[in-house]
């Protein structure tokens, strides 16, 4: 009964134990929140995706919204078909498993794959990204007139299958809405890809957003394609966190190397700052660039597969998961617990106030982070010991 009451849509008390039905084979992924195995069901024979949770109680928002969107959502063709959720207990609660089976996805990420392509300095085609954007869009626009939000697209939660067909993934982060037009206050999802109305809604209270948060990060998307890392990928989380809103829209590097009526303009259509004149995801499919993805998929499809073969052969390995944000805080990474995030420049703080910048210059002190910018002012605050910042050590 450790379980009872924890949760209104996963009855834990019924879910079966996986015991040996899946043989877990290769590690193929990693997330904030748990690892996903490729793995052969002895029952049916068939190779599947095991995504594995733990921390159950901490993790139950995650649960519930990766559970809803694969029950009920899991037959859009841009979606991974869903086998089941079982329950592996541990000798302890703390050790206990949830285990979501789903399709396999052998093509990877599309993130992997700009990657291993960035490595042979070479990259996708204009093609090749207005093919990928457009399924993607196409989950989007089915999980949207589901009252869903995804909140977390990015090229590492997009996946190929075998035969380069494009699998939207990763739903610990959406929310379901009571109206296709109903709104959130909650700032969540992966930094650099995140829309400047859901940052704002951590400093301002009054602040909301609607699923035209994903189109922006469907545009940040767009350039992760094209240029193998989103925009300010160079900068820490945090600090990024403050520059987005506060930034003009981010572009190409360089757009002269594209159709400037497809992916830049397409670009520049999604990363509209003020939510009230960007687009809905649906309106996206009447732009050229998304009717370029639809005209050259086949053709599309057979490059894809060549490069996931290639890549395959050459071992190419996967990347890390970036760093989310929920609720105010940071998490690097599925081990490690949310940290509160404090600001290294004070002049972007809205509210300015004694106690607030206080307890920021005092909170960076107490983590040895000494240096503390305010716009272009370092300030530096003694602490009275050898820190090592010169050294190797």
């Amino acid at each position: 009964m450790a379980y009872h009451g924890l949760s209104q849509h996963v009855n834990f008390e019924e879910l079966p134990a996986p015991g040996d039905r899946f043989i877990l084979q290769d590690l193929i992924g990693e997330g904030t929140y748990g690892e996903v195995y490729s793995a052969r069901d002895t029952v049916t024979g068939h190779r599947v995706a095991v995504k594995i949770l733990e921390n159950v109680a901490d993790n139950i928002e995650e649960i519930e919204e990766e559970f809803l969107v694969l029950r009920d959502l899991n037959m859009h063709p841009n979606i991974p078909t869903f086998h089941g959720l079982y329950l592996r207990r541990g000798q302890t609660q703390e050790e206990d498993q949830l285990w979501f089976t789903m399709e396999l996805c052998t093509g990877g990420s599309v993130t992997d794959l700009v990657q291993g392509l960035k490595h042979r300095n070479e990259r996708l085609t204009e093609d090749q990204i207005a093919y990928i954007i457009r399924e993607t869009v196409e989950a989007l626009i089915y999980l949207h007139s589901n009252h869903c939000m995804h909140r977390d697209v990015k090229g590492h939660n997009i996946l190929l299958t075998e035969d380069a067909h494009v699998k939207l993934v990763d739903f610990g982060v959406s929310s379901h809405l009571a109206v296709t037009l109903g709104r959130r206050n909650t700032s969540v999802g992966t930094p650099y890809w995140m829309a400047p109305e859901v940052i704002a809604c951590e400093q301002q209270l009054d602040s909301s957003y609607d699923s035209r948060c994903d189109v922006w990060s469907v545009g940040i998307t767009a350039i992760e394609l094209a240029e193998g890392d989103p925009p300010l990928s160079d900068l820490h989380p945090m600090r990024a966190l403050f520059q987005i809103p506060r930034n003009p829209p981010p572009q190409l590097s360089h757009p002269e190397d594209y159709t400037p009526e497809l992916l830049p303009d397409f670009i520049s259509e999604c990363l509209v700052k003020d939510l009230e004149e960007r687009p809905f995801i649906r309106e996206l499919l009447e732009h050229p660039f998304m009717r370029r993805g639809a005209i050259c998929a086949d053709k599309v499809r057979l490059e894809l597969q060549a490069e996931i073969s290639r890549q395959r052969a050459e071992g190419s390995s996967h990347r890390q998961p970036e760093v989310t944000t929920k609720h105010g805080k940071l998490k690097p990474d599925r081990k490690s617990k949310p940290q509160p995030m404090y600001m290294d420049d004070l002049a972007a703080l809205d509210i300015l106030s004694e106690d607030g910048i206080v307890e920021q210059l005092q909170h960076r002190f107490e983590q040895n982070q000494i240096y503390t910018y305010i716009g272009d002012i370092l300030v530096a605050v003694n602490p009275f010991i050898d820190l090592g910042l010169y050294t190797d050590v």
